[in-house]
């Protein structure tokens, strides 16, 4: 049956301010050319937001042109504010952003491990709070959370888990208490990142792909022909829990001792680095793991002379000389480190039997390798497990290193809370 008029306006609204959105500022003339409507139809539409207060004239088009030069419209970036935060089991990270994504403040607290529930969740939203006042944000329209664990489809409440902190359960109601105008999103860190990777990182051209998170735990997002995909029960990705060869034995149903993550997680990796004599110091509020990863990375690095080589014009029979470079002996060279390279062999090993497992079953052509392990091997490690599957599958797979860094979450909950905020605000109003 045809939409009925209110419905085709709503519909061709929503269209219109996702096309402001992702293109950013429009003239109406463009509009008409990227929506398909008619002029009069893109002009009732016009007026129609702005009179909601939904976009604005924001400038107008440096064409040149008879009369007067085309207004520009845009998103009022000011009708609603947005925080994001990531919550780590050693403190909490927060953005404050417009309804476009533009960050206004951004601050993060350590939480010591002995703090008591009830001082770190009062940490963690005062930090929300005073970041909220700094960015001039009388109330939060939307605020999106990445949090460890398992988040229940039904209620999307953070589930009881005995590896988490007291607080972080805490945490949400508290923030609903002080902030009672807000929705609220929560969703795994995982999830997060690969939503994140997928629209501004390592996948942007990809509609289905895998991104394994290599942390102080392991755990897997599968997005799925352009959906993230959270099972049943909101566990899919649990791959600590996937029995492998390897470990000394097997995962049960209360800890994935045993499992992939005995293997690939960050005490397992530093164990293994140990095990090779790679040292590294331990950074700040990162897995000691990552710090020993990024090391033995940098000390498998060849120096080759791209341009400081000494150029020779070297004779050839028959013809011109030919032109050739040869190492400059003032330039140092350094040699791959043996036991970081044999250490690195090993990790890719041990990534890429967990990685076949998921490729196996899910073809998704793509695994992207985050965390903070997976970032500290960048482009090297990646290589390496993309070698390693190669061989134990036949399905073709390309793994890439994420592209967002420690952001990734906290992008990806941001990312979460705009889209959240923009299906209420570009929602059809019903009239009586």
């Amino acid at each position: 049956m045809p939409a009925s008029p209110s419905t085709a306006r709503a519909i061709n609204d929503r269209l219109a301010l996702r096309l402001l959105q992702q293109e950013g500022p429009l003239t109406a003339g463009r509009l008409k050319q990227l929506t398909g409507l008619s002029r009069p139809t893109v002009a009732d539409l016009v007026e129609r937001l702005t009179a909601s207060g939904l976009i604005e004239v924001v400038g107008e088009s440096g064409e040149q042109r008879r009369g007067p030069n085309a207004k520009l419209y845009g998103i009022v970036a000011e009708r609603a504010q947005l925080a994001a935060l990531d919550v780590r089991t050693e403190g909490v990270a927060v953005v404050v952003s417009d309804l476009l994504g533009r960050v206004l403040a951004e601050a993060s607290v350590p939480i010591d491990d002995d703090a008591g529930t009830g001082p770190a969740v009062e940490q963690a939203v005062t930090l929300v709070e005073r970041a909220a006042k700094e960015a001039g944000a009388d109330r939060l329209h939307t605020v999106g959370i990445g949090t460890p664990g398992l988040i229940d489809p039904a209620s999307g409440e953070l589930r009881d888990s005995s590896g988490l902190p007291a607080w972080h359960r805490r945490l949400v109601a508290a923030l609903q208490e002080r902030l009672p105008e807000a929705r609220f999103s929560v969703e795994n860190e995982t999830n997060l990142a690969a939503l994140a990777e997928q629209r501004d990182g390592a996948a942007r051209d990809r509609d289905t792909f895998v991104l394994l998170w290599l942390g102080m735990g392991i755990g897997a997002a599968l997005v799925l022909d352009g959906a993230l995909r959270r099972g049943a029960s909101g566990g899919a990705g649990e791959i600590g829990f996937l029995p492998v060869p390897g470990t000394a034995g097997l995962p049960s149903a209360t800890g994935c001792d045993g499992g992939f993550h005995s293997l690939a997680a960050a005490g397992a990796i530093a164990a293994l680095a140990a095990e090779h004599g790679v040292t590294a110091t331990a950074a700040a509020h990162e897995p000691h793991a990552a710090a020993l990863v990024r090391a033995a990375v940098r000390r498998t690095a060849v120096v080759r002379e791209a341009s400081g080589g000494v150029r020779r014009e070297v004779p050839a029979e028959g013809g011109p000389a030919a032109s050739r470079t040869y190492p400059d002996p003032a330039i140092p060279r350094t040699r791959p480190d043996p036991a970081a390279d044999r250490f690195l062999d090993v990790l890719a090993d041990r990534v890429a039997l967990g990685a076949a497992a998921v490729v196996s079953v899910l073809d998704p052509g793509c695994v992207v390798l985050a965390g903070e392990i997976g970032r500290a091997g960048g482009d090297t490690l990646a290589r390496r497990v993309q070698d390693r599957l190669a061989r134990l599958s036949p399905l073709p797979t390309e793994v890439r290193p994420s592209a967002l860094g420690g952001g990734a979450v906290l992008r990806g909950a941001l990312l979460t809370a705009r889209d959240r905020a923009q299906d209420d605000l570009f929602a059809p109003r019903r009239t009586s």
